[in-house]
């Protein structure tokens, strides 16, 4: 089931969240809708972020793959070099450089996808509201036996109109 609660006020809004993450609902379960961007003060709706440890691990995936590739390349031909060493560090560093670059910037990407919600699909069920200009609304996924506790939490508050849809 879906709760949707409408604020005025970034401040309303925010305490809302606190109550409800206080009873017991996560992130996940809370979604803000507004006309306009809402900077919510720290710690209130934050998402932990791993886009960091993205960049750097398909870095340095893209970086083995590409020395491990180059050098493979340079053993399997075989080239006649005249003397000349097989494996030339400023050709493969090279390569491994832009290589690693283009891996941080794709995992970098496709994480940002990933964390942004573009690539997951959602409830189709799950309502979008129609915001007016102005007010902020909170979508509350819970369970029917926990709508009463929630909806009287908005309330205190500040949530004006709030509305029961769908079913879980």
């Amino acid at each position: 089931m879906y709760l949707m609660a409408e604020f005025r006020e970034k401040e309303e809004a925010a305490a809302a969240i606190r109550a409800l993450r206080a009873d017991g609902l996560t992130c996940e379960d809370l979604d803000l809708f507004s006309d306009e961007p809402v900077l919510l003060p720290p710690g209130v709706m934050d998402r932990p972020s791993r886009m960091s440890l993205a960049s750097v691990f398909g870095a340095i995936v893209f970086g083995v793959l590409a020395t491990a590739f180059v050098f493979w390349t340079q053993h399997n031909v075989k080239l006649v070099t005249g003397g000349m060493p097989l494996f030339s560090f400023w050709a493969t560093g090279v390569i491994t450089y832009e290589m690693t670059m283009l891996g941080a910037i794709v995992a970098t990407f496709a994480w940002f996808l990933r964390e942004s919600g573009l690539g997951r699909r959602r409830d189709k069920s799950a309502p979008s509201p129609e915001v007016d200009s102005g007010s902020i609304c909170l979508r509350v996924r819970c369970r029917v036996e926990e709508s009463g506790q929630m909806i009287e939490t908005m309330r205190r508050v500040g949530a004006t109109p709030i509305e029961r849809k769908g079913a879980s």
